[in-house]
């Protein structure tokens, strides 16, 4: 079971390779045919500054310790409730930090899978909601290496190859585990206020935003967070009145809004002091909630007493087992990924996601699916 996921850098020093890596990736933040140039450009010119972040967070992101606690703790689950296909191995592949995908792949061959020996491995994506820029271009890294370690592996006598059998669990943004795990955080955040004014605090989603040209093109991430809002929200049984705001972007394209911290802003400027914050799009604490949520929009509000964020997902035990359903569903469907994870955006142009997609999508022709 290989958790996919974007990374973060688990120390300060890794924070320059984490950057340059980010900014290199076409897929993540298009810079058009100037990517090569541009893209170490930024991330130089940004690392100070991020290493700065990092240190005031402790030194480093705690995503490492998180996907790798919440993946083997699903297998644990998942022994118990699939035995028929027990034993699940925990993997963690990041697309921009350790362990990186290539890294993880190795570790697959040198563990007895492959070479020959064939083997079922299931990647499974931590971004709930689908984005070409996320689980598209991890899905797109792991295809690369597929393709450089066993892409020519000599078929056996039998004729099959003797490689990997992938299978891709691509998005599950509405699942009833995932609902209520981040319900169940809302509620008790909002017990933090006096139940006189707890029905009136708004809840403000937010989300990683997208540039405008990845909207444009026809990604399927703002609505897919937008149904894992409204989910949410039907658990709630519309409790509060809420939004969704987005957060997160670099540079000076346009980017879908309203930015979250812009909306903190103007909701306090309108007398609105009672915000709850809710990281709807990640599965765990990083740079983008214990540094952008906690420290730059709740910290520079001032009204940290009454603007709070909910507690992210982390060891949630509900979570966890969310997660274990997930994989389950999966195994016994049979199925190498989504009908929907096959169709390619309207104005999509990559040859690269168009391979990827065939090769994950053809897997399900494979002998024991």
């Amino acid at each position: 079971m290989v958790f996919l996921n974007m990374g973060g850098p688990s120390t300060v020093p890794e924070v320059g390779d984490f950057l340059s890596r980010l900014f290199a990736d076409g897929d993540l933040i298009p810079l058009g045919r100037l990517q090569a140039y541009l893209g170490p450009l930024i991330s130089k010119r940004r690392t100070p500054k991020i290493e700065k972040q990092y240190a005031a967070i402790g030194g480093g992101s705690p995503i490492r310790k998180w996907s790798e606690y919440q993946s083997s703790e699903m297998c644990k689950i998942l022994d118990r409730i699939s035995p028929e296909t027990a034993p699940h191995k925990p993997y963690v592949a990041f697309r921009y930090a350790n362990p990186l995908t290539e890294d993880m792949y190795q570790q697959l061959l040198a563990d007895g899978f492959g070479n020959g020996k064939g083997g079922r491995a299931v990647a499974f994506t931590q971004y709930p909601q689908y984005s070409c820029s996320t689980t598209g271009s991890s899905l797109n890294e792991l295809w690369k290496w597929r393709q450089r370690l066993e892409g020519k592996a000599a078929p056996l006598e039998d004729g099959k190859a003797g490689t990997i059998q992938w299978s891709v669990i691509d998005r599950w943004p509405t699942h009833p585990g995932l609902v209520e795990a981040f319900a169940r955080n809302i509620e008790v955040k909002l017990a933090e206020y006096p139940e006189d004014r707890r029905r009136s605090v708004v809840l403000l989603f937010s989300a990683h935003s997208l540039p405008m040209s990845v909207v444009n093109r026809g990604d399927p991430y703002p609505a897919e967070v937008a149904a894992t809002v409204y989910a949410v929200m039907q658990r709630l049984k519309f409790s509060n009145p809420y939004r969704l705001c987005w957060q997160s972007q670099v540079g000076p394209q346009p980017w879908l809004g309203p930015q979250t911290s812009t909306t903190v802003e103007e909701y306090i400027a309108k007398g609105q002091k009672d915000l709850v914050l809710i990281p709807i799009a990640f599965t765990s604490d990083h740079i983008e909630t214990l540094f952008e949520l906690d420290e730059e929009v709740i910290g520079g509000s001032g009204h940290a007493d009454t603007v709070k964020r909910v507690e992210s997902l982390n060891g949630n035990p509900v979570f966890i087992e969310a997660l274990a359903s997930i994989a389950k569903s999966h195994l016994d469907s049979g199925e190498s990924c989504s009908l929907q994870m096959t169709l390619r955006c309207p104005g999509c142009k990559s040859e690269r996601c168009s391979e990827s997609k065939k090769f994950f999508a053809g897997q399900q022709n494979l002998p024991g699916h």
